[in-house]
């Protein structure tokens, strides 16, 4: 069976006080990814010194996948999976930091617990021009005021809500003057769905939809769509022999349901090739601040490492002892 922990940081300044800073300027584990890999050493230690003074061992091997590039599209999962670090395993497991969730409790559920998420980037060119003339020019400005606003909510009207499709531009970007039609621009941003039917459904409606809006204002049309991760799905044997282990670390009431994030996750990959389960590891400190992922002040309960560590071997021992 197989443990996975993502390694990589986020090009973020660490804003905390604490002495498990960052020490790189501009690069910060603003994802808690610093917790995934320190608490899967320590239960690789755990299960060597299990391993020793058990007879006859674990009766099993645990493979502890320490993947790097999860932060980037569409994920170094496929990078690693091409290498072969899944040849031979069965199942495979996964913890995700939490901040909304109190130390001691993680999050699980069967089924989709991440959604997918793609990268959209759209590049207009056009005959630019005076600000008073812009009946001469392709006004590319407007282009993409009518590009960031009619695309998201038109996507809505075409693919069923249900697949709860969500666009959101994080850049746009156009021009340096007030009284000058610009010759190019550009939007960025991010497409989430919560299912891959419908994941599958806006990568054959987007690229006829962008050019339904931009055709009439004669721009050149540069679609770059990124297709990213599709959803994590838990399957339902791991998701219960993992929160077993759980309550058997922390307690009968260490997990609670979580609800099903738009957020993306490469370990999704793994799940196309082999069942396997992701849970939400509680990182809050109890009536503490709520943080969130992404941002430089992010700060985890130390505890998190251990807890983790502890939820890591005690999935790994309870898989070696089902298939003994």
């Amino acid at each position: 069976m197989g443990l996975r922990a993502d390694i990589d940081a986020l090009p973020v300044d660490d804003l905390i006080d604490e002495d498990f800073r960052s020490t790189v300027p501009g690069v910060a584990h603003a994802c808690g990814h610093d917790v995934h890999l320190t608490s899967l050493i320590g239960a690789g230690i755990a299960l060597q010194k299990i391993h020793e003074s058990r007879p006859g061992g674990l009766g099993g091997r645990v493979r502890l996948i320490f993947q790097p590039g999860e932060e980037v599209t569409p994920g170094g999962a496929l990078r690693v999976i091409s290498q072969g670090v899944l040849d031979d395993v069965p199942e495979v497991y996964a913890v995700h930091c939490d901040p909304n969730v109190d130390i001691g409790k993680v999050g699980s559920r069967i089924g989709a617990i991440t959604a997918a998420g793609d990268t959209v980037i759209i590049r207009l060119s056009g005959h630019g021009g005076h600000t008073s003339r812009p009946h001469l020019t392709e006004d590319l400005v407007y282009a993409l005021g009518k590009l960031a606003t009619d695309l998201p909510s038109t996507l809505g009207r075409l693919i069923d809500p249900r697949h709860a499709i969500s666009l959101v531009w994080g850049e746009i970007s156009a021009g340096h003057a007030a009284n000058v039609v610009p010759s190019e621009g550009i939007l960025r941003g991010t497409l989430r769905c919560l299912d891959v039917d419908g994941w599958n459904q806006v990568a054959e409606v987007l690229p006829e939809l962008v050019d339904r809006i931009a055709g009439p204002y004669g721009v050149k049309v540069d679609l770059e769509h990124r297709r990213g991760v599709p959803p994590v799905v838990n399957t339902e044997d791991q998701v219960t022999l993992i929160e077993s282990a759980v309550r058997g670390e922390l307690g009968e009431n260490s997990v609670q349901l979580t609800p099903q994030s738009m957020g993306g996750e490469d370990f999704a990959w793994y799940l196309t090739h082999c069942p396997g389960a992701l849970i939400r590891l509680g990182t809050r400190t109890p009536g503490g601040i709520t943080y969130d992922i992404h941002q430089g002040d992010l700060l985890i309960d130390e505890r998190a490492v251990e807890i983790a560590a502890r939820v890591f071997t005690a999935t790994a021992l309870k898989v070696l002892d089902r298939d003994r």
